[in-house]
């Protein structure tokens, strides 16, 4: 009896004899399946996590069945049973043959046989021992999914019953970890549907619907968040902003679901004209339920300016959402919450399949350090011969513009010009000149193919914003900013991301890196081009590690030194404070001395080189070199050719290389696949056999040209000048085209080409035989 009898013929009628399907509220959910399965690039994903088996009841998954055919022994699933339980925090994991029954409680370690399976609600009792009320209301609500187009993933789900866990428990502060990308916004929602259509309340008791509060930092935080809360009743939502304010003269009150930022209600005004924070016009206890989004960012930190805004509201259920797990840099957040009820990492989200991997290109030039001379043009400012300027000065109190055109020209030759790309400047005179840059070196005719989008642009800036996230529109494809857009943009679509200024802040780049892990149809990876060494925040154990408790100074007292960095007062990073009102700049750059610009002298332009390496974000979280990613993703090669010589030979003759191709295709490395792996490994312009050689033999892939440089005087060797002339169009062709060009049914296509009609090119070259001849057996040689 193979698995899908033993399914069918035993487990399935002994899951229905318990009650499972026919119980009201209770399903059996077949081939669950929990993961996406990781994007490996070529169009290729890894294996999905799916469990044979899960038991639903009221909405929540209680138990994982791992099933086996009869023919092997009922505990052969136990490890995978755990595993799917572990992840889908579930409390019981089942192993069957179907003959044999073998239970795993996964909280308190027991394992045992049991003669038959639980009913729905034995389960349910066996997996919350202590019954609360509030607990079954919120499982009686089903999670809006606006007609079956929204589907909670396995750990949007579990956030939203911890939290609501919390909630029912009475616990008053309460936060959530995931990463960028995996739909906080989403499970702000439904954690606000449950609320509302159970009639949740501070009094516990369910006879009003509650005031709920969605509190962010930026409008577009907000603005996002009110759009995604559209399946409310239109009179349940209130967008609190500044110009409502005035008009009504108030601040608003009718309505349940309310949206605002910080800032609004850090400004106001009383009766008689004077400043007063306008959230001081709601009495404390107003709200029932507030959400924090990017929690991390000012709201529960003790230095910010925004802590009494919660303070004030300190009746409420505080729920704080962040992306950026527990460290030195926001201790804060964690001491005024709590400890997370539920962590989603990047690395997890990148493993599931929910979130883009990404690769780093690092480019270091001769130029990252600059050491003024004499013979340099200085045009503005005060500076001495000998003075030397690091990577945080530049752009910031000097200026090179030779510099930056270079490294413009670097990533534009890089990257594909027509994919959205945001580009991270020192400032936002910065980020204007880099746009300008960007404009002239760009190979689009749009106008508008690059813009700024910094706190100076207002208004035109927030609608190229809006108009570069909707995946439709290709124009904006570039946009140049300093901090605005390390947070809040969801634009799905971005597929490079290019740092021109330190990142020093770990909370501030895991939200940059954050900008474009959202999955889009055919997006693979996206691609960070590091001018500044970035990088190096992957080998720090902050990165992605497991959260660790905030240092302390002086062993629990503020007056001895740090415990981390020695120094009294502590001096480990901080988050950096909110820009500048006048300069726009994070941190404030007013009083800096006079920036310096320099025009380098004549002819040094031309010397600056670059050197350039690229990894990728591995399983476990960690850079690994284009080989080691490339074996991981496709392992050796199929056995189709048995070494490089056999590879050559091969690929040197139109025929065969036609079966090498054709047998690669059918085993999933088709054309598309072998392009894709190209751009990976950086050799768009070269030969599919550097494809091949580098996957098999580690081989550095060359360019075409450069293919061609090495062997055309071998291929011409020994014909004529107007056969010369011809093969000499061919391999023309075979730079600009590729391989493609090369195979035997283009031979007369080319030869039109070249002479206008087959006829006249025979005439000009000899017998169809000769050129044929000459045709393919050039091509040995440029493999050899």
């Amino acid at each position: 009896m193979n698995e899908a009898e033993t399914r069918a013929e035993l487990i399935d009628p002994a899951l229905k004899a318990a009650g499972w399907g026919d119980v009201e509220n209770s399903r059996i959910g077949r081939e669950y399946k929990i993961t996406q399965g990781r994007l490996q690039g070529a169009g290729q994903r890894s294996k999905r996590d799916i469990a044979d088996y899960v038991l639903v009841y009221h909405g929540k998954i209680l138990a994982v069945i791992e099933a086996k055919r009869r023919e092997l022994p009922d505990t052969e699933g136990v490890g995978q049973a755990k595993s799917y339980s572990e992840k889908l925090h579930v409390r019981f994991a089942y192993s069957t043959n179907g003959d044999g029954l073998y239970q795993i409680d996964m909280e308190t370690g027991e394992e045992k046989y049991v003669s038959e399976y639980p009913t729905p609600q034995q389960l349910w009792d066996m997996t919350y021992r202590v019954a609360n009320e509030w607990r079954n209301r919120f499982a009686d609500i089903p999670f809006e999914d606006k007609g079956g187009t929204w589907q909670a993933r396995y750990y949007q789900d579990i956030a939203i019953n911890k939290t609501l866990e919390a909630i029912a428990a009475g616990e008053q502060r309460i936060l959530l970890t995931l990463a960028t990308g995996t739909g906080k916004t989403f499970i702000a929602f439904q954690l606000a549907w449950k609320l509302f259509q159970s009639r949740w309340n501070l009094s516990r008791e369910p006879k009003r619907r509650p005031r709920i509060l969605f509190l962010a930092d930026r409008n577009i935080l907000a603005d996002q968040a009110y759009n995604s809360f559209s399946a409310f009743p239109e009179d349940a939502l209130v967008r609190i902003a500044p110009d409502v304010i005035r008009k009504q003269g108030r601040v608003p009150k009718n309505g349940s679901i309310f949206f605002t930022i910080f800032q609004t209600f850090m400004t106001g005004r009383d009766k008689d004209g004077n400043p007063s924070p306008s959230f001081g016009d709601y009495p404390p206890d107003f709200f029932d339920f507030i959400i924090i989004d990017e929690c991390h960012r000012g709201g529960a930190n003790d230095e910010g300016n925004w802590r009494g805004i919660l303070e004030y509201f300190e009746p409420a259920v505080q729920l704080g959402l962040t992306a950026t797990p527990k460290r030195k840099t926001n201790g804060d957040t964690y001491k005024y919450f709590g400890e997370p009820v539920y962590i989603y990492s990047l690395r997890e989200g990148i493993n599931d399949g929910f979130l883009t991997p990404f690769k780093v290109k690092q480019i270091a030039t001769t130029l990252d350090e600059y050491v003024y001379t004499a013979d340099d043009d200085l045009i503005e400012g005060a500076i001495e011969v000998g003075d030397t300027f690091k990577e945080g000065d530049f752009n910031k109190i000097i200026e090179i513009e030779e510099r930056e055109a270079y490294r413009v020209k670097l990533f534009m030759e890089a990257i594909d010009q027509s994919q959205k790309t945001i580009v991270f400047c020192a400032t936002q005179d910065h980020a204007l000149a880099v746009r300008n840059l960007i404009n002239q070196t760009k190979a689009s005719t749009d106008a508008n193919y690059c813009v700024r989008v910094t706190a100076s642009d207002g208004a035109l800036g927030e609608q190229h914003l809006r108009t570069f996230q909707d995946n439709e529109k290709t124009i904006p494809t570039i946009l140049t900013t300093s901090q605005k857009l390390s947070t809040g943009v969801d634009a799905r679509n971005v597929r490079n991301i290019v740092l021109m200024r330190p990142v020093n802040s770990m909370i501030e780049f895991k939200q940059i890196v954050g900008r474009g892990t959202r999955l889009y149809d055919g997006k693979d990876y996206f691609t960070i081009y590091d001018f500044v060494k970035a990088y190096e925040h992957f080998s720090d154990p902050e990165w992605d590690g497991e959260p660790v408790e905030p240092p302390t100074e002086g062993g629990g007292g503020s007056t001895g030194p740090c415990t981390v960095c020695g120094n009294k007062p502590c001096t480990c990073e901080k988050e950096p404070p909110q820009p500048c009102p006048e300069c726009g700049e994070r941190p404030c750059i007013c009083n800096k001395r006079q920036k310096v610009k320099i025009k380098l002298a004549d002819g040094k332009e031309r010397l600056i080189q670059n050197m350039q390496a690229t990894m990728f974000y591995s399983p476990d979280g960690r850079p690994m070199s284009a080989a080691e990613f490339i074996e991981k993703l496709f392992g050796e090669l199929p056995d189709l050719f048995k070494d490089e010589d056999e590879l050559k030979n091969l690929w040197g003759q139109p025929d065969t290389r036609k079966a090498l191709l054709d047998g690669l295709a059918e085993r999933g490395y088709g054309g598309e696949q072998l392009t894709e792996i190209a751009k990976m490994i950086d050799a768009d312009n070269s030969d599919v056999f550097d494809v091949l050689a580098y996957i098999a033999y580690a081989l550095a892939p060359i360019s075409r040209q450069e293919r061609v440089n090495d062997h055309k005087e071998n291929i011409l060797e020994g014909h004529d000048d107007k056969l010369q002339a011809f093969l000499d169009y061919v391999l023309a062709q075979y730079v600009r085209q590729g391989v493609g060009e090369l195979e035997v049914e283009k031979l007369p296509k080319l030869i039109e080409a070249k002479y206008k009609t087959l006829h006249d090119g025979m005439a000009e070259l000899g017998s169809v035989a000769k050129v044929r001849e000459a045709f393919i057996g050039f091509q040995r040689h440029l493999y050899e």
